[in-house]
């Protein structure tokens, strides 16, 4: 009896353990259903209104996600809340931290860096907003760039805000080549308040000219609208340039060098300012026929014959001069219309190696030279035509000279 009822009292000792254990466990009631698995109990209601009472209304959207790669350096950048204001946004680069520039709307719900980013750059963007009592809430992103290999963007010419001449064309060259020409052609606008005509030529997969069929009107205004961002230029390369630029053309100035007169004729708004004698390019090394723009211009610079293949039996330049006055580009290959201190027929024969000199001084400090004269006188954008040379006309895309094609071989250049 006594070892029957010592067994008996522990198993009621376990179960009533057991129970315990239940109880503690997993808060079951007193015949182990757990009716309220599941369900928070008293203090866990408490707890998530508490927490919901204390989140903010505001919600923060950030363009691009968190994460994103091959993002547009103009407009793909944006931050945004709904039921709030946002109080605070920072940009900054990964890498070292530099600080991106943007602002907040006038009604804060919404925010921009202020220009175009970098390519091939990480950076991150955190966010804080605010909503109608205060309560803030924060976000952020970090996101890569468009690579360089990615992406084209367009060199331009002339610069934004100048005043250039007659003959100055839009040059604009690619860092990629483009294989969608109409694509990307057609998102470069050219407008003229002279009313004139303005078409494209692409002269390569990297070159695009525009210009009228005759030279630009004087006094006028050339408005150009690169709108490039996210234009495929070829598979998988899209443009990031959004911008537009301006400039104006200045006064009519023609001038017309005669290779076989030795002379040069300076015409401005259809009247002669003044006629120059020149020497021009040698028998051997005759001056391009044709018309020709002014594209740079130099007070001095170096000339050295070995740049553009004119060397002697050892290698080196025919001639290396360092300092030659008054230099203005007519061509890519070399061509110049220059002042010239050392010596040359002027007005009585050809002499040079293909550009044509003017009369000047060593150190371009005489301004009553011919050399000065026209320096000071002449625009980039001018036109110099060369005629009764020996050598043939110019290639167009031989500098800015797309003036020696036809208008109708221009047109056929055309993507658009």
């Amino acid at each position: 009896m006594t070892a029957t009822k010592h067994r008996r009292g522990l198993a009621v000792t376990a179960a009533l353990l057991g129970g315990a254990l239940v109880l503690t466990a997993c808060g079951g009631d007193d015949d182990g259903d757990d009716k309220n698995a599941g369900k928070p109990g008293k203090d866990g209601n408490k707890s998530e209104a508490a927490a919901n009472a204390r989140a903010s209304g505001a919600e923060i959207s950030i363009d691009p996600k968190n994460g994103s790669d091959n993002v547009g350096i103009n407009k793909d950048v944006k931050v945004s809340v709904k039921g709030g204001e946002l109080t605070t946004v920072t940009m900054t680069a990964v890498k070292d931290g530099a600080a991106v520039e943007g602002a907040i709307s006038d009604d804060k719900s919404s925010w921009a860096p202020n220009g175009a980013l970098q390519r091939a750059t990480e950076y991150r963007i955190e966010a804080v907003a605010e909503d109608s009592e205060g309560r803030e809430t924060t976000n952020n992103s970090t996101f890569t760039t468009v690579s360089q290999s990615n992406s084209f963007i367009g060199y331009f010419t002339p610069e934004d805000g100048s005043t250039v001449g007659v003959g100055m064309p839009v040059s604009i060259n690619f860092d990629k080549p483009i294989k969608n020409k109409k694509a990307v052609q057609s998102a470069i606008e050219v407008n003229t308040t002279g009313g004139q005509e303005v078409v494209g030529h692409w002269f390569n997969d990297k070159r695009l000219d525009f210009r009228p069929e005759k030279y630009w009107k004087s006094g006028s205004k050339v408005d150009v609208r690169m709108s490039l961002d996210g234009v495929e230029g070829s598979e998988g390369v899209k443009g990031v340039q959004d911008r537009s630029f301006s400039f104006t053309i200045g006064r009519s100035q023609v001038s017309t060098v005669d290779a076989k007169t030795y002379q040069m004729t300076v015409v401005r708004d259809g009247k002669t300012l003044r006629t120059i004698p020149i020497s021009a390019g040698a028998a051997e090394s005759p001056t391009w026929n044709g018309q020709m723009v002014i594209s740079e211009k130099f007070k001095e610079t170096r000339m050295n014959g070995a740049t553009v293949g004119f060397t002697d039996d050892d290698g080196k330049g025919e001639y290396d001069i360092p300092d030659v006055p008054h230099a203005m580009r007519l061509s890519t290959s070399g061509t110049f219309i220059h002042g010239n201190y050392w010596g040359a027929p002027f007005g009585s024969g050809n002499a040079s190696h293909g550009c044509v000199g003017l009369a000047d001084v060593k150190g371009a400090g005489d301004p009553s030279t011919d050399g000065a004269w026209f320096y000071k006188e002449s625009l980039l954008g001018d036109v110099v035509i060369v005629k009764n040379s020996q050598d043939k006309v110019i290639a167009p895309d031989n500098g800015l000279n797309g003036w020696n094609m036809d208008w109708a071989a221009w047109k056929a250049g055309s993507a658009v």
